[in-house]
């Protein structure tokens, strides 16, 4: 016969033990219980067939969801339609970029040091924190360098140099003259028809403009060509974007309202082909919806400030106290594993306790010893 009994406890320290001491001791106790090698029950796993069939899967799953929930295959819109559909509304946006009236003209930081679209939080703006890192000038990036590309055209080239010599006060003049001529334009057999006036070379420049639109011309002008392959669209976009605000029935703002995409609307679009959307940008776009956000100005930034808030709360999720512990204090894990729990749990709970009653000194029994 033979007896082993069950480790002798350690004996309980020297020094006073606080409730800070044994929380401490405790948990470096369970640490290194965590840590020890595993010395349950193992069961056969084979990684490479468990791994194609959760590639099998999710292959099927992102088939059948792409199929379901697609986002739509819309083309791209360019400023050749735009300038196509609605001539007089695209001629009216590309003078107010010209007399520096528009949305792009007046934004502010990142483009230009204007202050119409600058918002603040708390009375701090980080648009004017960060400065001008973008600079555009829309009168001389949007219409007037594109147009001294065109060639061949000695009216047009006479009519920008008169332009560029005439002084600010009388450029201004002619910019407003043919804002007003352009309230009674028309169109007949797609010309722009403006009634005569004092309008100096602007109507020459934007005649010209119009056409160099409808011939898709002017897209590629205003694409940034820095590089191989063209992904700077800033310019179009802020052009197309500035007919938004200033026309509700706009050709941009029909495309958007038919999508969904105002900003009064929840729609979300991943604009890359027939692929499924951005559904996870619901909790960004949610905020717009609600007070006092739908009704700021200062929208943009309240919901980034939001945002970065809830971010950084689910970054440090592992360091604050209560929340780190819902999946222990959840036991979730225990429903999947419940198998294990129900044959070892028991016994193995009631030998991580008496380890960590003995490293705090308390009087909890030691498991009795077996004899055989």
């Amino acid at each position: 016969m033979t007896t082993t009994s069950a480790p002798s406890s350690p004996s309980p320290p020297s020094w006073p033990v606080t409730a800070a001491t044994s929380r401490r001791a405790r948990r470096q106790q369970r640490q290194c219980l965590e840590s020890a090698p595993w010395r349950g029950p193992v069961r056969r796993y084979d990684i490479l067939k468990e791994g194609t069939i959760a590639l099998v899967v999710v292959v099927i799953l992102v088939a059948v969801l792409a199929i379901l929930f697609s986002s739509p295959d819309v083309p791209a819109v360019t400023l050749q339609e735009w300038a196509s559909a609605q001539p007089v509304g695209f001629t009216q946006i590309a003078l107010s970029e010209l007399d520096g009236t528009s949305t792009s003209a007046t934004y502010g930081p990142p483009y230009n040091h204007g202050s119409g679209s600058v918002q603040y939080l708390y009375g701090i703006s980080i648009q004017r924190a960060v400065g001008v890192t973008d600079p555009i000038d829309p009168a001389k990036d949007f219409v007037l360098d594109p147009l001294a590309t065109v060639s061949g055209q000695p009216a047009l080239t006479a009519a920008l140099h008169r332009y560029a010599r005439a002084p600010q006060a009388t450029r201004m003049a002619w910019d407003a003259a043919y804002g007003k001529a352009l309230s009674s334009a028309s169109v007949v057999d797609t010309r722009l028809v403006v009634p005569s006036g004092n309008y100096g070379p602007v109507g020459t420049m934007l005649t010209e403009f119009l056409a160099m639109a409808r011939s898709g011309g002017l897209d590629a002008q205003l694409v940034a060509h820095s590089d191989f392959y063209t992904t700077n669209y800033t310019n179009p976009i802020l052009f197309l974007g500035d007919s938004a605000v200033a026309q509700p029935n706009s050709y941009w703002n029909k495309i958007v309202t038919a999508q969904k995409m105002q900003g009064t609307q929840w729609g979300m679009m991943n604009e890359t082909g027939s692929w499924p959307g951005q559904p996870w940008l619901w909790l960004y776009t949610m905020w717009y919806q609600v007070g006092p956000m739908h009704t700021s100005r200062n929208a943009d930034v309240e919901v980034i400030a939001i945002m970065t808030v809830l971010s950084l709360g689910l970054l440090f999720v592992p360091f604050i106290p209560g929340i780190r512990d819902l999946p222990r204090k959840i036991p979730v894990h225990r429903l999947v594993w419940k198998d294990y729990y129900r044959t070892y749990g028991s016994a193995r709970n009631q030998a991580t306790e008496a380890a960590l009653a003995s490293s705090v000194g308390t009087t909890k029994p030691a498991p009795p010893s077996d004899t055989r």
